[in-house]
């Protein structure tokens, strides 16, 4: 008999919920991880201490008190990295808290160490003094996540030249960045350091950013960025980054130096699976670490599975931990809904980003007939009361079944906002029944009564013209 009836090696969103999953449905279950990365780089490195870190720019800079109080309003002068890491180590350390009690109570062994395979059944978990413990399993879940990529070509120093996981490490606000990709991670932590009053320039190979965001939010974005000193560098690669005694001088290939203190690289991440001995148990990764699964999370092996980021796209820690539920329930032969096709995506940025859905040009390239519904902040009494003159909800609206077909928000609390779309898309409502809703007020969320009144409006002129 195996030691365990199902063995998970990561502690992070995905490895957890399939963890704590497989044990509700009363098997034995283990956990494998290293002690000083329990809830994986969700909770030590990535989500959690990034959107903490936020959190206290956004509180310590009072930016978004300025719209009421001026723009010269700040609540702390000289803000130190101090001031900033005190609540993400307290915010830290009360989520591992959170997650060993929620392992202990579901009675699941969390063994310390790092896990490699021996075979398609065993893993050796080697702990901090180097002994290794051999574990069998009969199914087991590979959720060991993502770290930043480093190109060969940059010397990281970890302290002039970053990536996205030591830039948490600074030992002081730099007074100017130059951020190296302009993805999901690389604009949040621009928009971070921008706030805090870094000169930021985000060098991009590509000609535009977010391109899988709706444009007319993209551009809002990139507007108030600029508010903030961000400059944009589209469409340049670098050819190299040059330490010097007194900050870093970055070197484009069209030929532009960028002077600053900091570098920060942020160009993709790279699966954790190099140190699994992934052949020993029948399986192998693609380049950038990931590994391939079904509509299961099953690996090309059947009782090995594969959750979260390691297996790439969308990567969230929302979407690892359904994987990683689901995974579970097909190991222990429990039904499980599939996952819907459409996730809300989240974007924390400042102002915050949010959608559901399709954008504007991704219908208009379908040939899918819509209406769009628009809301501004500054129209909401609750946009006045809190200062944010410049959000916007924007609904997509079928012309044919007056059905949502995408929600789009940017500003103050969209990340929570979009849920209110995601249900009504989810239980396929129409536009009609946000007309018809009563939502308290003053809300955020009566942008939605506001944006569908304005979609119902334009589709009513519509059908009186086309009788």
């Amino acid at each position: 008999m195996p030691d365990f009836d199902l063995l998970v090696i990561g502690s992070g969103p995905g490895g957890q919920r399939a963890a704590v999953a497989a044990a509700k449905l009363g098997r034995r279950v283990a956990v494998a991880d290293r002690p000083d990365m329990i809830g994986g780089v969700c909770i030590n490195t990535g989500t959690i201490p990034s959107k903490t870190l936020r959190e206290a720019v956004l509180y310590l800079t009072g930016l978004t008190q300025r719209d009421l109080y001026g723009q010269s309003y700040r609540l702390k002068e000289e803000i130190t990295v101090a001031d900033l890491t005190a609540r993400t180590q307290h915010v830290v350390s009360r989520e591992v808290d959170v997650i060993r009690s929620q392992l202990t109570r579901n009675h699941i062994a969390l063994l310390a160490g790092t896990g490699r395979f021996t075979d398609d059944h065993t893993v050796a978990v080697r702990d901090v003094t180097g002994q290794d413990r051999l574990v069998t399993a009969e199914h087991i879940v590979i959720a060991t996540g993502t770290r930043p990529a480093r190109p060969d070509s940059v010397e990281f120093d970890d302290r002039t030249i970053v990536d996205s996981d030591s830039v948490l490490n600074l030992e002081t606000v730099p007074r100017s960045m130059v951020i190296v990709g302009a993805g999901v991670i690389g604009i949040e932590y621009a928009s971070m350091f921008a706030a805090l009053g870094s000169k930021v320039t985000v060098v991009e190979q590509r000609d535009a950013m977010l391109d899988f965001c709706d444009l007319e939010i993209v551009e809002a974005l990139k507007y108030h960025l600029r508010e903030l000193a961000v400059t944009f560098r589209f469409g340049e690669t670098v050819a190299a980054v040059e330490r010097h005694p007194r900050g870093t001088l970055t070197v484009l290939e069209s030929g532009k130096r960028i002077p600053a203190d900091t570098v920060m690289y942020s160009a993709g991440r790279q699966g954790l699976t190099d140190e699994l001995d992934l052949d020993k148990a029948g399986l192998s990764a693609d380049r950038r670490g990931r590994i391939a699964v079904d509509e299961h999370y099953r690996t090309t092996v059947p009782h090995i599975y594969a959750v979260g980021d390691v297996i790439g796209f969308p990567a969230l820690a929302a979407t690892s931990m359904e994987q990683g539920r689901a995974a579970a329930y097909h190991a222990c032969g429990e039904a499980v809904n599939p996952m819907g096709h459409m996730q809300p995506i989240g974007i924390y940025t400042i102002p915050e980003t949010s959608f559901i859905g399709r954008t504007e040009d991704q219908l208009t390239e379908e040939r899918v007939p819509f209406e769009v519904g628009i809301s501004r902040y500054r129209e909401l009494a609750r946009g006045q009361i809190i200062g944010d003159s410049h959000g916007m909800l924007k609904l997509l609206v079928s012309t044919e079944d007056r059905r949502l077909l995408g929600v789009h928000v940017f500003g103050t609390g969209a990340t929570e906002l979009i849920h209110i779309g995601q249900a009504v898309m989810g239980c396929g409502g129409t536009v009609d029944y946000l007309v018809d809703a009563v939502f308290n007020y003053p809300t955020l969320a009566e942008s939605y009564k506001v944006a569908a009144l304005d979609a119902t409006n334009k589709l009513r002129q519509i059908g009186n013209l086309s009788g």
